[in-house]
C-alpha cells in the first residue's frame, strides 16, 4: 500500500467520522447536514483525484544532469592529439541549479574528450562533400497528414542529400567538426515543389477525311496530335483517332478486293564465289555471260582506276524482294487473284555494309608544355590512330581518331618555363609645349619654356629569364658531352652564374600578360630664375684700391648693390656689382663728424661768439669704425665758430642738416649741390632794427636801404641770404668703370690634363671653364683694364664636371615576324613581307657612341616549295555492276546483259600541286569526300540510249531570244520507232534566256563619320606612346547597299556594279580651346603703405567648343573675365613729405621798439620719391600719408629782446607699452638765448597722457592670405610658388613701416614663401582604334532590315587633367558590312511513298538538297538558286552533315489500318505555376495517329504512338473553359492561352455546367471547391472574404498550444501556424484554435498551476453552496415563523441601508406538502 493509498483512507475515514458526528446532531440541523454532506463528497472527489493523478512515475528523480556544448579543440600540435572540455552541471527539473551531490553520481557525463585539434593547413586536406539531392518528397507522408484530394497549384515537398566532411586524397569521412572549422555545414534539406500531375493534352481533331470508299460502306477519320505528354503522374492520352462509317453509295459492278504489295529489300548479300559459280556453269552448260566479258577486258587498267586501297574495301552484293497479292481483309491470296501488269525489279545491285576499322591507338605525342610553371596552364598531348576500313553502306562511323589530354612536364630535367615581363626604354626629354594650347602655340614662339611637362617612353615584351634558359642549356650540352667524354663536370654552381648586362631581344607585345607600364607621365623643367638686385648704395669715400699698397694719389669711390634673388646657374647671369669713379687724393680712412658739441662762448662769458668742439670717429672705407691712430694722417675736424646770443642780440636756430647731393657725379654741365638752412627766432634790440629800417625804406619809397648807425643794441640779424648755405658735392667726374663678364665656356679638359689622357678619355673627370672678363665705362665702352679697380675684378676660370658621356643602348633584333601561309585559290602563294625591329633603350650624348642607322629590317618571304593544301582527287568510275545472272535469270522481264547496277570509282588526296599524300591528311583539312559509289543503268536491246544533254547554246544578250541545248540518240535507237516519238525521248529543250536584271538600294543608317586610316605599318613588338593624333577632319560615312535581281532575291552586290557602300564624305569638327586675351597690367598696389593686392585679368574672347580645352573659372559675376590676384608690398618710406624752409616771420602786431610780437612763418611742403640718394621727384600728394604731412604754416609769437629764446620742440617720445593711459610721454626744448631783467625761461618740457589710438598704438603683425600659385612667365604648370605678405598694423587698423613691429621685437612666425603646384593641362590620351570586329552577320540583314556592323573602339590610356582636353563621347565606331546573301543547303519536302508499279506495299521516298538564298530575316523563307552559288559551303543542312535523300516507306493497301506519319514537334512547354517556370526541364512531343479504311480491320489497327523530348526556352501557358450559349445549347471547352483549343489542360472541377463546380473558380491557394459550390480553405487555414462575399485569401491559423513535458521554457506559448512544409509528428485537424494541456512537469508531478486551478474550482463551489444553505435557511425561518408570505415560500431579508433583498424558494411555495 502506497502513500497516496494511506492519505486516501485517512480522507474517506475523516469523512465517515464527521458523517455519525453529523447524524447524531440535532433535528434543527438537519437541512444543513445535508449542504455538509454534499460538500464532503465534493472534498473526496477532489482529493482522490489530486492522489491518483500524482500516482504515475511517482518515483521519477527530481535532479538530473545538463551538458554545456564543447568547448574548441586545444592542443600543442595539430592532428588528432587534442582535447575539448565542456561544462557539467546538476539541475532541478524546475531549471535552476542544485549542487553536484543531488544527482546521481553514477551517471555524471563525462567534461573532457580527446578530439581533432583543426589547424589552418588541414583546409587544403578537408572538404565537404555533397551528395545528390534525392527525390522530392511530399511533406504529408513525412507529418502523416492526409494528402490533399485535389491539387491546384502543386504539392509541398522536401529534398535531403547527405552530407560529410572527407579527407580530399582518398575521400574517406573524418569528423564534421574539422571541415566546421572552415566553413558551416552546408544545410542538408531544401524546400521543393511537386508538381501537380499533368494529364495529356491533345489539340482539336482535324476535319474528317473522305471516305475510304467510293461506293459500299468505308470509314472516315479525324485525328489529333499530342501537343504536351502527361507529367508527373497525370492521366494517359487519349485516343488520337476517331472513326465513323460512311456509304457514298451502293457499289456497281464487281469491286476490287485484291491489290499487289510490294515487298522491302533484304539485307545485302553476297554472290556465291566465283569457283562454284564456274564449277556450276561447266555442269549445266550454261556460261556466264559476265564471265565471259571479264576474260575479254583489258588487263592493263589503270591502277588509279581501280579501287586497290584496303581503306574501302568494296563489295558489291545483291538485294532481294517479294511481291505478293493480298485481300482487303488483310488475308494473302495467290498473284493469279490480281491484276495483271508487269511486275517490278526483283533484285537489284548493293554495296555490303562495312562498319569502319581503325588502327590501334599510337603512343602519346610530347607534352606541348616542355617546361616547369605552376601558374602557366597545363600542356596537351595526342595521339592518333589510323583509319584501316572506311564504312560503307550505313556501317559504322569512324570514331574520333585523335584525342588530346592535358600533361604537365615529367622528370627532374625539365627547364623552368619562360617569362615575359614588360621593359621601358628610357624616358624622353621633358616637354612642355604638347601641353600648350591652341592659342599658346600660334602666339608663342616655343623656346625657352619651363614649368610642368610630359615626357614620354617606349614599352616592349623581353623574355625576363633568357639568360637563366640560355646558361640551362649550355650546363646541359656540356653535361652531355662529358658523358660522351667521361670526364668530370667542372661546370660552376647555380648560384655563381653573372650575367653580362645587356638589352634584351623584344619580343611579341601579347606574351606579356601583366599591366602595360606607363607611357607617359608628367615631368618638371626648372624654370631659370631671373638674377634680381638691390638698388645702388650711395658712392663710398676716396679710397686706395690696396690699403696695403698706398703708393700714388690716385683713388676710386665704390658703389655697390647685392644679389637679392640669386639665378639658376650660378652669378654668373647677374649684371655688375660694383661700380668706381677714379678720385684723386683717396684715403683708406677718414675722420666722421657725428655733431659739434654746445657753444662754449669765449673768455668765459656768458654769451657772444664762442667755439663747438667736433665729436668725430675714425671709419675705413666701408663705413666701419676702427681706431683713431689710423686716422693720423687724416685731417681732422677742426673747432667751429659759433656765437651764443646775448639777451638783446639776434637769435638765429642751428643749420639744418646738409641736403642730399642733387647730382651723383660732376662734369663741366653739371655740378653737385648741397644746401643747409637756418632761421631767426628773435630780433636784437635796439631803436633802428632791421625791421625798422626795412619798414621806413618801404614806406618812402626809397630804392635802396637807408644807412643808419649802428645803435646800442643787440647783435643785428644777417640779412636773408645769409639763413641758407650752398656748397659742392659729388666733385668726381662722371666717368664710371666695371667690370662686365661674358658667359662661362664649355667644360674643357685642363691642358695638363690632356696631354696625359691623350689615349684614353676618362669620363665624368674635373674639367674647367673660362669666360672673358673686360673693363667698361659707362656709356662708352671697352677700356683698358687698369682704368677699372683689381680687388673687385671677376675671376675668369673655375673648375667643373665634365659631363659623362652616354652610348646609345639599342636592343638586338627581334625575331622576324612570320610570313603569311595562307594560299589563293589555284595553290598561288601571294608575295608579302617580314619585318624585325629594335628599340633604342638610350640615345647617346656628350660625345657617347652613335645609335646604328637602322633600326627596322625588312626583306621578302621565301617562296615554299609547296602551297600547303588538300584536296581529293577523283577517278574513273568502274564498269556498272548487275546482279548476277544466275540469281536474276528466274525473274520475269530481266535480261542477262542489262538493268539496273551499281558502280564504284576511286579517290586520292592530293596536295594541292599534285602530290599524293595519306588520305589522313584530306580526313583533316580537306571538304567533305565525294561519293564512291553510284547507281547505274546498262540499257537494254530495246530500251533507247541517248546522249547527255549538251550545254545551251549562248543568247546574244539578255532577255532577248531563246537558247537551246541538244541530245541524240545512239547506235540501234537510232532506228527505233518508239526511240523517235519526240514526246517520250525529246533530242532538244528550249528556254528563254535568262532576263537577269538587278536593282541596288540602301539600307540600314549611315555610319558613324571614320576618318582615313593611317597607313603607316605598327610594329608587333614595341607599344609606341600615343601623341596627339590627328582626330578630326574630313572624313567618310557608309551606307550599305543591297542588290537585288529581277525575282526579287538577294545577289553579291557586284552585280549592281556597286563595293557595297554608299560613301559620303563628311566632317569631324576639330575641337577649339578657349581663348582668352593677353594678361593685363598689373594694376598699381591697393595701399602705398603695408601690404595690399594688385590685379590683373583676361577677358574670354572664344568659348571651347567640339571638346576643347575649358575655360579656366570665370569670375561668378562677370562671366566673360578672369582675374588674377595676388599680393604686394608698398614700402612705407618710397614717398616722403619735404618741406622747405620757413620764411620770414610776418608780425601781425608791430611793436617797432621792441621787434617782437604775434608772427606767421610758411614753407611749401611736397610730396617726394625717395631714393638711396634722397628726394629726387615730387609725385602726387595722395602717395604720401597725409597724416604724417608737416605743417605749411605755424603761428608763433616772436620774442621780444632779453626774453628767452628756445629751441624748436624736440620730437615726442614714445609711450611706454601698453597704452593702458598710466603712462606719459614729453618733449624739450632748451634755451638758445637766456633773458634778463629776471626774466624767466618758459618750461622747457612738456607731456601729455598716453592714451590709446590717439598718441600710444599698439602694433601688431598681419598676415595676408596666400596667393594663386605664381609660375614663370615661359611656364604653363608645375611647380610655382605662393607668397604672402607681412604687414605691421596700427592698433586704430593704420598699415605703418614695418620697423614699427621690428622694433617692439614682435615674433615672426610664419612663412612668406611656400611651395605650390598648378596642375598640367594634360590632354585626354586615347589608344589606337582597335582593328574591326567581324561583321555582326556573316550575311543577309539584321532586323529592321539593316546590314551588318562591324565595331572597331579604343581605350582612354590617360584621363583629361586640369583644363586639358576632356575624352571623347565616341568611344566606339561602327561601319556596315558588305550585305552578302545568305546561301544555304537546304531540304526538298519529301515526295510521296513510291511503290513503282505497284499499288502498296514498301516503298521508297525521296527528296533533294538544293541551294537557297535569303536575305536573313525570319520571315524570308528562302529561294533556290543555282547549286554553283553554294559550292563554297560543306553540304550540311542545319549543322547536320549527314544527307539523307532517300527513306524507305509504307504505302498502304486498300483495307489496311496503319500509323499516320509524324507530326510536327508541339511548341516547347515549360513546366510552370502561376505563370512562373520551375526547375523541370520543358518539353515538347508528337505522335502517330491510326488510320483505318475498312470497318471489319479495325481490330487489327496497331496502337497510337507518341514521343516526348526535352526542349529549349519553354513556354509558359494557361488553360480555362471557354463557353458560348448557341440558343440550343452550351458549348464548353477548354483553351489555351495562345488561342489554341486543346482536350486536357483545364482542372475538371472547375468546368462550365458541372454541379459540384464552384461559380468563382477557386484558385487560391490552399482553397478548394466543397460539395456546396462554395470555395473554402484547407486544413489550418481560414477564410478572408472580399466585399462580395467571394473568397480573397486563405490565412493560416493561429495555434497557441500548451507545452509538453519536455519544454522547460514556458507553460503556454503561441505556436507557429500549421505548416506542412515543416517536420511535425502530427497535424491538427480543422478545430480552430486548439490547446494542449499538460499538466504534468518533466519529473511526472502535477505543475503547480494544477494547484491553483482545483483550490479556484473549491472555493467556488464552497461559495455556491453557502449561497444555497443561506437561502434555504431563510426559507425555513419564514415557514417555522408562518409568516404570511409563506404561502408562496419568499424570503425577505432588510439591509442595514433598507435593502430589501427577496428570494423565492420553490421548494417552500406548497406548506402543506412541507408540513406532511
Amino acid at each position: 500500500m502506497g502513500r497516496n493509498d494511506i492519505f486516501l483512507l485517512r480522507a474517506m475515514g475523516l469523512m465517515a467520522e464527521s458523517g455519525r458526528r453529523t447524524g447524531s446532531s440535532s433535528s434543527s440541523s438537519r437541512t444543513g447536514s445535508g449542504v455538509l454532506s454534499l460538500w464532503k463528497l465534493v472534498l473526496l472527489l477532489a482529493v482522490m483525484w489530486t492522489v491518483r493523478t500524482q500516482t504515475p512515475e511517482d518515483s521519477k528523480p527530481m535532479y538530473f544532469w545538463e551538458t554545456g556544448p564543447w568547448g574548441r579543440c586545444m592542443g600543442s600540435e595539430c592532428g588528432p592529439g587534442g582535447s575539448q572540455s565542456r561544462a557539467v552541471w546538476c539541475a532541478h527539473v524546475e531549471g535552476w541549479t542544485t549542487l553536484h551531490t543531488n544527482c546521481q553520481q553514477f551517471g555524471r557525463p563525462a567534461n573532457q574528450q580527446n578530439c581533432f585539434r583543426v589547424c589552418d593547413w588541414h583546409k587544403d586536406l578537408y572538404d565537404w562533400q555533397l551528395g545528390q539531392w534525392n527525390q522530392c518528397v511530399p511533406v504529408s507522408l513525412r507529418t502523416g497528414a492526409a494528402r490533399p484530394a485535389m491539387c491546384s497549384q502543386g504539392e509541398e515537398g522536401i529534398q535531403t542529400r547527405e552530407v560529410r566532411c572527407v579527407l580530399k586524397a582518398s575521400g574517406a569521412p573524418s569528423d564534421d567538426a574539422i571541415c566546421e572549422y572552415f566553413e558551416p555545414k552546408p544545410r542538408l534539406e531544401q524546400a521543393c515543389l511537386i508538381p501537380c500531375p499533368q494529364d495529356c493534352i491533345v489539340s482539336q481533331f482535324t476535319p474528317w477525311t473522305s471516305c475510304s470508299k467510293t461506293c459500299g460502306t468505308g470509314l472516315q477519320n479525324r485525328v489529333r496530335s499530342v501537343l504536351l505528354p502527361p507529367l508527373f503522374g497525370g492521366s494517359a492520352c487519349p485516343n488520337l483517332t476517331e472513326f465513323q462509317t460512311c456509304k457514298p453509295g451502293p457499289c456497281e459492278g464487281r469491286d476490287s478486293v485484291f491489290s499487289l504489295r510490294m515487298g522491302g529489300w533484304s539485307n545485302c548479300t553476297l554472290p556465291v564465289a566465283r569457283p562454284t559459280r564456274q564449277a556450276r556453269r561447266r555442269k549445266g552448260g550454261i556460261k556466264d555471260p559476265e564471265t565471259r566479258k571479264l576474260i575479254k577486258s583489258k588487263r592493263n587498267r589503270n591502277r588509279l582506276n581501280r579501287q586497290e586501297s584496303n581503306l574501302w574495301d568494296i563489295q558489291v552484293g545483291y538485294q532481294a524482294r517479294q511481291v505478293t497479292c493480298v485481300h482487303r481483309n488483310g488475308s494473302t491470296a495467290a498473284l493469279s487473284l490480281c491484276p495483271h501488269w508487269s511486275l517490278p525489279t526483283m533484285f537489284q545491285s548493293c554495296l555490303m555494309p562495312k562498319d569502319c576499322v581503325t588502327s590501334e591507338w599510337a603512343g602519346w605525342s610530347a607534352c606541348s608544355k616542355s617546361c616547369l610553371d605552376p601558374n602557366l596552364p597545363e600542356g596537351t598531348r595526342t595521339r592518333s590512330r589510323q583509319v584501316q576500313q572506311f564504312p560503307t553502306a550505313g556501317g559504322a562511323e569512324c570514331p574520333a581518331l585523335e584525342e588530346t589530354e592535358p600533361c604537365e612536364p615529367q622528370g627532374d630535367g625539365s627547364p623552368p618555363c619562360a617569362t615575359y615581363s614588360w621593359r621601358t626604354t628610357e624616358w624622353t626629354d621633358c616637354r612642355v609645349d604638347v601641353l600648350l594650347s591652341q592659342q599658346d602655340r600660334r602666339r608663342s614662339n616655343q623656346t625657352g619654356l619651363c614649368g610642368g611637362g610630359l615626357q614620354t617612353r617606349e614599352v616592349f615584351c623581353v623574355q625576363a629569364n633568357a639568360e637563366l634558359l640560355a646558361y640551362l642549356s649550355n650546363m646541359k650540352d656540356s653535361a652531355e658531352l662529358q658523358s660522351q667524354s667521361r670526364q668530370t663536370p667542372s661546370v660552376p654552381p647555380l648560384l655563381s652564374i653573372s650575367y653580362e648586362i645587356t638589352a634584351s631581344r623584344p619580343v611579341p607585345a601579347q606574351l606579356c600578360i601583366a599591366l602595360v607600364p606607363e607611357t607617359s607621365q608628367l615631368c618638371h623643367i626648372p624654370c631659370p630664375i631671373e638674377c634680381e638686385v638691390s638698388p645702388w648704395a650711395a658712392w663710398g669715400p676716396c679710397t686706395f684700391e690696396n690699403c696695403n699698397d698706398q703708393t700714388g694719389k690716385k683713388g676710386f669711390k665704390l658703389r655697390k648693390r647685392e644679389i637679392t634673388n640669386y639665378p639658376t646657374g650660378g652669378v654668373g647671369s647677374c649684371p655688375h656689382l660694383v661700380e668706381a669713379i677714379p678720385c684723386d687724393d683717396p684715403s683708406c680712412y677718414n675722420w666722421k663728424l657725428l655733431k659739434f658739441e654746445d657753444c662754449v662762448p669765449d673768455n668765459q662769458m656768458k654769451c657772444g661768439a664762442g667755439t663747438q668742439v667736433p665729436l668725430v670717429l675714425c671709419i675705413n672705407s666701408d663705413g666701419e669704425t676702427v681706431d683713431k691712430k689710423l686716422c693720423r694722417d687724416t685731417l681732422l675736424p677742426l673747432p667751429a665758430a659759433c656765437e651764443v646770443p646775448c639777451p638783446r642780440d639776434c637769435t638765429i636756430s642751428p643749420w639744418t642738416a646738409w641736403t642730399s647731393c642733387s647730382q651723383t657725379c660732376s662734369s663741366k654741365t653739371v655740378e653737385g649741390k648741397q644746401m643747409r638752412t637756418r632761421s631767426i627766432l628773435a630780433y636784437n634790440a635796439g631803436e633802428v632794427t632791421s625791421m625798422v629800417v626795412a619798414w621806413i625804406t618801404v614806406m618812402e619809397g626809397l630804392t635802396q636801404l637807408p644807412k643808419f648807425p649802428p645803435l646800442l643794441g643787440g647783435v643785428l640779424c644777417p640779412n636773408s641770404s645769409m639763413l641758407q648755405e650752398m656748397r659742392s658735392c659729388n666733385e668726381n667726374p662722371c666717368t664710371v668703370y666695371h667690370w662686365q663678364t661674358g658667359p662661362w665656356g664649355p667644360c674643357m679638359e685642363e691642358p695638363s690634363a690632356a696631354g696625359s689622357n691623350a689615349s684614353t678619355r676618362v669620363s665624368c673627370s674635373m674639367g674647367v671653364q673660362t669666360r672673358k672678363v673686360i673693363c667698361v665705362r659707362v656709356n662708352v665702352g671697352q677700356v683698358p683694364p687698369k682704368k677699372c679697380p683689381e680687388s673687385p675684378r671677376p675671376e675668369t676660370m673655375r673648375p667643373c664636371l665634365l659631363p659623362c658621356k652616354k652610348d646609345c643602348i639599342v636592343t638586338p633584333f627581334s625575331e622576324w615576324s612570320e610570313c603569311l601561309a595562307n594560299c589563293e585559290s589555284g595553290g598561288s602563294i601571294p608575295t608579302n613581307k617580314q619585318s624585325r625591329k629594335r628599340i633604342v633603350i638610350q640615345m647617346p650624348s656628350n660625345g657617347g657612341q652613335e645609335c646604328p642607322e637602322v633600326v627596322n629590317e625588312e626583306r621578302d618571304c621565301e617562296s615554299p616549295a609547296v602551297c600547303p593544301g588538300y584536296r581529293w582527287k577523283t577517278h574513273k568510275w568502274r564498269r556498272c555492276q548487275l546482279v548476277p545472272w544466275h540469281i536474276r535469270q528466274d525473274s520475269p522481264g530481266s535480261q542477262e546483259t542489262c538493268g539496273p547496277g551499281l558502280q564504284t570509282r576511286a579517290v586520292s588526296c592530293r596536295q594541292l600541286d599534285g602530290t599524293m599524300v595519306d588520305v589522313t591528311q584530306c580526313l583533316k583539312f580537306a571538304s567533305s569526300m565525294p561519293p564512291i559509289t553510284q547507281l547505274c543503268q546498262l540499257p537494254c536491246q530495246d530500251d533507247c540510249q541517248l546522249t547527255n544533254w549538251s550545254k545551251f547554246s549562248p543568247c546574244t544578250s539578255d532577255c532577248v531570244g531563246v537558247r537551246t541545248r541538244r541530245r541524240a540518240l545512239v547506235g540501234k535507237s537510232k532506228k527505233r520507232d518508239k526511240c523517235k516519238n519526240s514526246q517520250l525521248f525529246p533530242l532538244s529543250e528550249t528556254q528563254y534566256c535568262p532576263c537577269d536584271k538587278y536593282n541596288a538600294q540602301p539600307v540600314g543608317n549611315w555610319s558613324d563619320c571614320i576618318l582615313p586610316e593611317d597607313r603607316s605599318a605598327e610594329s608587333p613588338v614595341g607599344m609606341k606612346v600615343l601623341g596627339e593624333a590627328k582626330a578630326c577632319g574630313q572624313g567618310y560615312r557608309y551606307q550599305a547597299m543591297v542588290c537585288y535581281d529581277q525575282d526579287n532575291r538577294l545577289v553579291e552586290t557586284l552585280r549592281c556594279n556597286s563595293h557595297g557602300y554608299i560613301e559620303e564624305a563628311c566632317i569631324i569638327a576639330c575641337p577649339s580651346d578657349c581663348k582668352l586675351s593677353e594678361w593685363s597690367n598689373w594694376s598699381r598696389c591697393s595701399k602705398s603703405c603695408g601690404s595690399g593686392v594688385k590685379v590683373r585679368s583676361k577677358w574670354l574672347r572664344e568659348k571651347p567648343y567640339n571638346g576643347g580645352r575649358p575655360c579656366p573659372k570665370l569670375d561668378h559675376i562677370n562671366q566673360a573675365q578672369v582675374y588674377e590676384v595676388v599680393p604686394c608690398v608698398s614700402d612705407c618710406s618710397q614717398y616722403v613729405w619735404v618741406a622747405e624752409p620757413w620764411s620770414m616771420w610776418k608780425v601781425s602786431s608791430v611793436d617797432l621798439k621792441e621787434n617782437c610780437g604775434e608772427g606767421v612763418q610758411t614753407r611749401k611742403v611736397r610730396c617726394m620719391l625717395n631714393t638711396v640718394d634722397g628726394p629726387s621727384d615730387a609725385v602726387e600728394d595722395y602717395l604720401c600719408d597725409p597724416e604724417e604731412m608737416p605743417l605749411g604754416t605755424r603761428e608763433y609769437r616772436l620774442p621780444c629782446p632779453e626774453d628767452c629764446v628756445l629751441s624748436v620742440w624736440s620730437s615726442w617720445t614714445r609711450c611706454r607699452m601698453p597704452c593702458d593711459g598710466r603712462a606719459d610721454r614729453e618733449r624739450t626744448a632748451y634755451a638758445i638765448r637766456l633773458p634778463s631783467g629776471g626774466r624767466q625761461c618758459p618750461e622747457t618740457k612738456q607731456t601729455e597722457v598716453c592714451l590709446l589710438n590717439k598718441n600710444c598704438y599698439h602694433y601688431s603683425y598681419n598676415i595676408t592670405d596666400w596667393s594663386t600659385c605664381q609660375l614663370s612667365s615661359n611656364a604653363v604648370c608645375g611647380s610655382g610658388l605662393k607668397t604672402r605678405m607681412l604687414d605691421c598694423v596700427r592698433s586704430d587698423g593704420k598699415s605703418v613701416d614695418l620697423k614699427y613691429c621690428e622694433e617692439l621685437g614682435l615674433e615672426k612666425r610664419w612663412h612668406m614663401n611656400a611651395s605650390c603646384t598648378v596642375e598640367c593641362p594634360v590632354n585626354c590620351q586615347l589608344s589606337d582604334w582597335s582593328t574591326w570586329t567581324e561583321c555582326s552577320h556573316a550575311c543577309g540583314l539584321e532586323e529592321l532590315s539593316s546590314a551588318g556592323r562591324m565595331w572597331r573602339t579604343r581605350t582612354v590610356i590617360r584621363a583629361s587633367q586640369g583644363d586639358g582636353r576632356p575624352c571623347p563621347s565616341q568611344m566606339e565606331q561602327w561601319k556596315p558590312c558588305p550585305v552578302r546573301p545568305c546561301y544555304r543547303w537546304q531540304y526538298s519536302p519529301w515526295s510521296e511513298c513510291r511503290v513503282e508499279e505497284v499499288v502498296c506495299g514498301e516503298g521508297r521516298r525521296f527528296r533533294n538538297v538544293s541551294c537557297f538564298v535569303s536575305d536573313g530575316l525570319r520571315e524570308d523563307q528562302g529561294s533556290m538558286v543555282e547549286e554553283e552559288l553554294c559550292a563554297g559551303l560543306e553540304l550540311a543542312v542545319d549543322g547536320d552533315k549527314r544527307i539523307i535523300l532517300e527513306a524507305p516507306c509504307t504505302l498502304p493497301c486498300p483495307g489496311d489500318c496503319y500509323l499516320m506519319e509524324w507530326s510536327d514537334w508541339s511548341p516547347c512547354q515549360s513546366v510552370c505555376v502561376k505563370g512562373e517556370r520551375l526547375d523541370f526541364a520543358p518539353v515538347q512531343a508528337r505522335s502517330r495517329a491510326v488510320i483505318a479504311q475498312e470497318p471489319q480491320n479495325l481490330l487489327q489497327c496497331p496502337d497510337q504512338e507518341w514521343e516526348s523530348q526535352p526542349c529549349a526556352d519553354g513556354e509558359c501557358f494557361e488553360y480555362r473553359w471557354m463557353s458560348a450559349d448557341t440558343g440550343y445549347a452550351d458549348l464548353v471547352w477548354c483553351q489555351r492561352s495562345d488561342g489554341i483549343n486543346v482536350t486536357g489542360g483545364c482542372p475538371p472541377l472547375s468546368q462550365p455546367g458541372l454541379d459540384q463546380s464552384c461559380d468563382v473558380p477557386c484558385d487560391k491557394p490552399k482553397s478548394f471547391c466543397s460539395e456546396a459550390g462554395l470555395c473554402l480553405c484547407e486544413e489550418g487555414y481560414t477564410e478572408v472574404l472580399t466585399p462580395e462575399g467571394l473568397l480573397d485569401q486563405c490565412t493560416p491559423i493561429p495555434v497557441l498550444e500548451i507545452p509538453t513535458a519536455g519544454d522547460k521554457k514556458a507553460d503556454v506559448k503561441t505556436s507557429r501556424a500549421i505548416d506542412p512544409t515543416l517536420p511535425t509528428t502530427a497535424q491538427p485537424g480543422r478545430t480552430g484554435r486548439i490547446w494542449y494541456l499538460q499538466p504534468f512537469g518533466p519529473d511526472g508531478r502535477l505543475k503547480t498551476w494544477v494547484y491553483g486551478v482545483a483550490a479556484g474550482v473549491l472555493v467556488l463551489l464552497v461559495f455556491v453552496v453557502s449561497m444555497i444553505y443561506i437561502a434555504c435557511s431563510y426559507c425555513a425561518i419564514r415557514r417555522s415563523l408562518g409568516t404570511p408570505d409563506s404561502a408562496n415560500g419568499t424570503a425577505v431579508w432588510m439591509g442595514q441601508e433598507a435593502h430589501e433583498l427577496t428570494y423565492t424558494c420553490p421548494e417552500c411555495q406548497h406548506p402543506a406538502e412541507s408540513a406532511t
